[in-house]
């Protein structure tokens, strides 16, 4: 039977690892994993009410999101946002030969600050697991040296500069990670060259049933479903190979098939907004004009 265990708070998360002695800071935590040897048991779930930037190196255990495995094996960064559950696949047992880390922050600690309006910028949070950042020897050290300055100022006396250095670096962090996630995209453009394709596929085959009456319109989260990523993971991928997130693809395919009713039918431009989907014609009307620069009639009247 699994185990759940719900982590609300950084005291939880030390006592967890059995490390309360430890505690430096009631809103921020760097744990040195060669120091925890916490066992957690096969199909344990794990939730936390707090961001956590987990790099974990020569593993040879996974770790399952979403029913899906992913494998620290090489040395991978995972990125999680408070309540997404984790679950062990394996028996785990973490032992001195491990080499990894972990910052644990809670909301609070970045609750009156720049970074909290920003944080939804860092769509990596969004991603799934087995969409984890694979690191190169470099880019480990400067994601260590980060790790080491918080640790640094977490071990300093407590002043009013401290948790502005603190959020800071955690921005820097976060920002690096932004910059990997890019370089990854570019080194697995093959990869990615056979997402958008399917993603092109997928579409063309959706809009040429011409039952998306009754069917709505595609999604995001359906075009991911349909590729095996999350939401955020397809639309960062799709902007960096073609400068169009998914939900930009959808709508060029959608204007696309609304030029061709427009062109080649006489029903109304009412008739066409419902027929594609559409509870309100002036939606239609207003995303037709914002894509195309014309509203469905001036279309129509020019072509």
């Amino acid at each position: 039977m699994s185990a759940f265990i719900h982590l609300q708070t950084i005291s939880d998360l030390f006592k967890f690892f059995e490390l309360e002695h430890s505690i430096q800071h009631p809103l921020i935590a760097v744990i040195d994993f060669s120091q925890v040897n916490e066992h957690i048991n096969e199909d344990t779930k794990i939730s936390l009410d707090f961001y956590a930037l987990i790099f974990k190196n020569y593993n040879r255990n996974n770790i399952k999101y979403g029913r899906k495995i992913v494998d620290f094996q090489d040395g991978s960064l995972i990125c999680l946002a408070p309540n997404q559950v984790v679950e062990m696949d394996n028996d785990i047992e973490v032992s001195p030969a491990m080499e990894g880390w972990g910052v644990f922050f809670h909301p609070d600690l970045i609750r009156a600050t720049s970074l909290n309006d920003k944080l939804k910028e860092y769509s990596f949070f969004s991603y799934e697991i087995k969409e984890a950042l694979h690191l190169s020897e470099k880019e480990k050290q400067i994601l260590y040296d980060c790790i080491l300055k918080i640790e640094g100022e977490l071990k300093e006396n407590i002043d009013i500069h401290s948790q502005d250095i603190i959020v800071s670096t955690i921005e820097l962090l976060l920002n690096y990670c932004s910059r990997f996630y890019g370089r990854q995209f570019i080194t697995r453009k093959n990869s990615n060259n056979s997402v958008v394709i399917q993603i092109e596929k997928i579409l063309n085959e959706y809009f040429n049933e011409k039952n998306i009456k009754e069917k709505g319109l595609p999604t995001v989260k359906y075009l991911a479903e349909q590729v095996f990523l999350s939401s955020g993971y397809l639309s960062d991928l799709l902007k960096k190979e073609t400068g169009k997130n998914a939900q930009d693809h959808i709508h060029f395919y959608l204007i696309e098939e609304a030029k061709n009713i427009l062109m080649n039918t006489d029903k109304s431009v009412g008739e066409i907004a419902y027929s594609l989907g559409f509870e309100y014609p002036q939606y239609f009307n207003k995303l037709f004009k914002q894509k195309t620069g014309k509203t469905p009639v001036e279309f129509r009247n020019l072509n």
